[in-house]
């Protein structure tokens, strides 16, 4: 069985940067498709950003393209997401999730393993 586990989330301010992480056990994550999502109340799952089950493909939301960045470590079976001059907006619970796909789903109904999440907050 696959699980996920995040952190790394926190307070922090305007212009910060932050490095989620997120641990799989149960597959190798070299053979899952990855992805970050973020949802504040009341809003569906926003897709972040992922990382194609080769290692060698990302894609990026339109509000994160260009601060942030997804990568893996094979050797610790770890996901992260490194989050760059944060903004306000970027407040909301941050999800990791996996899925079997040979292409990065950039919708949450396309995955089939979630995290727990891990709460951002970013202050003005």
């Amino acid at each position: 069985q696959v699980h996920l586990t995040e952190s790394g989330g926190g307070l922090v301010q305007g212009g910060d940067s932050l490095r989620l992480s997120c641990a799989v056990s149960g597959r190798p994550i070299s053979t899952l498709s990855m992805g970050w999502f973020r949802q504040v109340p009341g809003k569906v799952r926003e897709f972040v950003a992922g990382l194609g089950w080769t290692g060698e493909t990302t894609t990026y939301g339109d509000s994160t393209k260009g601060r942030f960045t997804i990568s893996r470590d094979n050797s610790k079976n770890t996901l992260y997401l490194q989050m760059n001059n944060l903004k306000p907006e970027d407040t909301g619970v941050y999800f990791c999730a996996g899925d079997l796909s040979t292409y990065i789903p950039e919708t949450a109904g396309a995955y089939l393993y979630w995290g727990q999440g891990t709460a951002v907050t970013v202050s003005s």
